[in-house]
């Protein structure tokens, strides 16, 4: 008995030993890692990750574990026969075996699992190695991947449908496939739309439609309606790239006398926007906005042509010129789309081009018509320009001298600065008039001739209506003969209606504007007055119908 105890003894603790050792869990866990997870990719001919050349194999298990394995076996025989099978009196009761164990027998002892190589594994500590060669080479494919899978599927009976194991190459996702039966879809309603389509566009023209497209005849043919189709598409595109009315400015008014229009742009000519980290946004006024709209007033038509839309420059026009100086503003919705780029088209302002000036920033704007432009160069915020001041002398000369068409005028200026030019061409018209003025007094005549003043200046007037001179004013003569030149006329009455109309602004400006925001609040009342008024109709009546019906 007491034999049989220290066999027992000896054997649980061969077994606790056994269990602590590293070979012990070698021997008993890795093989079967190896078996379930790695053993089926041998079916390949790569090899899983590819060892470094510099890493050390791992070492097997040390001579002292290996001499107490035969021990630890011979042990472990010796208390298998000695030992009874009845159990010691302080065992615990024996808890009952699932049936699983009660039907199946157990299995006898077999013989232990030869240990793997460790040689083979890849060396963890060096980092995880590259697996770049073992996709190339075809293993991660996926057939190689889902080999276990449509195993596993095949055993159970599944494996797709009927039973079939699917094979790497046909495999579809039901997402792919959605997506697939989707692009399909889309592709016959995209035909059907664009057949459709031009169907609809190459019906035979409407009545409204004829007299604008007679190059283009009716007919059933395949050309005919094609070529149709194409026009009505090109009248919707162009529908995007004209300006909004073939009529930008209304009919000019008889009483209106002011013979010439003068189109100014907006940006980097009478404001500048900058962006700057400490400020953000900021919108600078151009010196001289003030004196150039209020003085050629009195001369032009004043018409804003920007290619800012309406919702940004109509507020900044409205705080720019409070007094309406700019008669007509026309915005981003007036101009041309043409080859990528916004045109200012004259032809659309329902004005005659021979009496119309533009001055813009940007030659491609005004690439329409360049002969009627003037190209500034952009104002960059500079406190002290003085370029829109110093072109006015020449923009009041052309209304003074009345020409009939003001591209020779521009023509004559061309590829030179013309605030610089037109001063270079008084000095040597006064320096000639005054040479003419000395003359005539030693011969006893009269002063200088107008006609002769403008052939000198290279232009020819059409009209001379400064020869009339207003009430209080000396006429032309006398000042000929005081030495005064047709264009001093002219600027000195011009500087006195410029005076009166400050004076004016200085007393009633803060009337005027009061009067029109009460004018604008009046309109704004009216507009949701008949607004109110249509949503009642809608219901059988306005709102006062309703209100008088109970009185009758």
């Amino acid at each position: 008995m007491m034999l049989s105890r220290t066999a027992a003894r000896s054997s649980l603790g061969a077994r606790a030993v056994a269990l602590t050792t590293p070979a012990t869990l070698s021997q008993r866990s890795l093989p079967v890692i190896w078996s379930r997870g790695m053993a089926k990719d041998n079916k390949s001919q790569h090899q899983r990750f590819s060892r470094p050349q510099n890493a050390p194999a791992q070492k097997p298990s040390s001579p002292l574990e290996q001499q107490q394995k035969p021990q630890q076996q011979q042990e472990q025989q010796q208390s298998t026969s000695t030992s009874k099978p009845s159990p010691p009196p302080t065992a615990a009761p024996k808890q009952p075996e699932p049936q699983d164990q009660k039907t199946t027998p157990t299995p006898e002892p077999e013989e232990q699992d030869p240990i793997p190589d460790l040689s083979k594994l890849p060396d963890l500590t060096q980092g995880i190695p590259s697996t770049l060669e073992y996709e190339t080479a075809g293993a991660s494919s996926r057939s190689q991947m889902t080999a276990v899978e449509e195993e596993e599927a095949a055993g159970s009976g599944g494996g797709g449908s009927g039973g079939r194991p699917r094979q790497g190459s046909d495999y579809v996702s039901s997402t792919d496939r959605r997506r697939r039966a989707m692009a399909k879809w889309f592709f016959g309603l995209g035909t059907m739309a664009i057949v459709g389509g031009t169907v609809y566009l190459g019906r035979d023209w409407e009545d409204d439609e004829v007299d604008k497209h007679a190059d283009v005849p009716n007919g059933w043919g395949p050309l005919h309606w094609f070529n149709r189709a194409r026009a009505r598409m090109g009248d919707t595109v162009t529908y995007f790239q004209e300006p909004a009315f073939e009529k930008l400015l209304p009919d000019p008014d008889p009483s209106f006398e002011r013979p010439y229009t003068l189109c100014i742009s907006l940006e980097d000519m009478l404001v500048h926007s900058e962006w700057t980290r400490e400020h953000g946004w900021r919108l600078a006024k151009r010196p001289g906005v003030d004196y150039f709209l209020h003085y050629l007033s009195q001369y032009y038509e004043i018409v804003l042509f920007t290619s800012v839309p309406f919702g940004i420059a109509e507020p900044l026009v409205r705080k720019l010129d409070p007094y309406r100086f700019i008669i007509w503003p026309l915005f981003r919705e007036a101009t041309k789309y043409r080859d990528g780029e916004i045109v200012k088209d004259l032809s659309y302002l329902n004005r005659d081009l021979s009496k119309v000036i533009i001055i813009d920033t940007d030659a491609k704007h005004v690439r329409a018509q360049p002969e009627n432009a003037i190209v500034l160069p952009k104002w960059t915020g500079d406190a002290k320009d003085a370029e829109l001041v110093n072109l006015v002398p020449f923009l009041e000369f052309i209304h003074t001298m009345q020409y009939s068409d003001v591209r020779k005028v521009l023509k004559s200026f061309e590829g030179q600065h013309i605030p610089t030019e037109f001063a270079r061409r008084e000095a040597i018209a006064r320096a000639e008039h005054n040479k003419m003025v000395a003359a005539k007094k030693r011969s006893g005549g009269g002063g200088g001739g107008i006609g002769w003043l403008g052939s000198q200046l290279g232009l020819k007037p059409s009209n001379m209506s400064l020869l009339v001179a207003p009430p209080g004013e000396e006429n032309a003569q006398e000042a000929f003969s005081k030495g005064k030149m047709l264009q001093d006329i002219a600027r000195e009455r011009g500087m006195r209606n410029y005076l009166m109309l400050e004076e004016e602004i200085r007393k009633n400006g803060q009337k005027w504007l009061k009067e029109e925001e009460e004018m604008q609040a009046k309109l704004t009342k009216e507009a949701m007055k008949n607004m109110q008024g249509s949503f009642f109709g809608w219901f059988g009546g306005s709102k006062e119908d309703a209100k008088e019906e109970p009185k009758q």
